[in-house]
């Protein structure tokens, strides 16, 4: 078996050490420094971000609290608004009240003016229907009273009560 030559062993040792060693010389000069390169570079763009996002979250947290500030204001300004809507409502309603009021009182006198009178009419529509009815009942029961005197006399009955 040629690997367990050992006239072979020094020779193999000697490449195995020039290898190695040139295999070390070309990563600790070539590859490890652009490993480490293309390492920093993305280190230095995540902390570009994460700086990037910090300013944002900033941005955004100072643009909520414009939007709160702006909804909180605008929500005075409504809850004012409505205040002063339902004042002028109600002013309004207790003006058309008032004036219903007066309305109807007025409505109500010219009523009750319009029933005296009717009644006043037809007290006296019944005062002379009742002299006249006195006055056949009289003549039927034989007696001459003059129309005045019976007038007067229903007059006289008509006010008691």
């Amino acid at each position: 078996m040629p690997q367990l030559d050992f006239s072979v062993f020094p020779s193999q040792l000697f490449w195995l050490s020039v290898t190695f060693f040139a295999m070390l010389f070309v990563m600790s000069k070539i590859i490890i420094p652009r490993i480490a390169e293309m390492i920093n570079l993305r280190r230095e763009k995540i902390d570009d971000y994460l700086e990037k996002s910090a300013e944002i979250k900033e941005k955004a947290e100072e643009a909520l609290e414009r939007y709160h500030s702006a909804l909180k204001q605008a929500t005075d300004e409504a809850n004012q608004s409505l205040q002063k809507t339902q004042q002028d409502l109600k002013n309004m309603i207790d003006r058309r009240q008032a004036d219903l009021s007066e309305e109807l009182n007025r409505q109500i006198s010219e009523g009750e003016k319009k029933i005296q009178a009717s009644k006043e009419k037809v007290m006296k529509q019944a005062e002379e229907i009742a002299a006249e009815l006195a006055g056949e009942v009289v003549k039927k029961l034989g007696f001459k009273v003059s129309a005045k005197a019976l007038q007067a006399a229903v007059k006289e009955t008509g006010g008691e009560k």
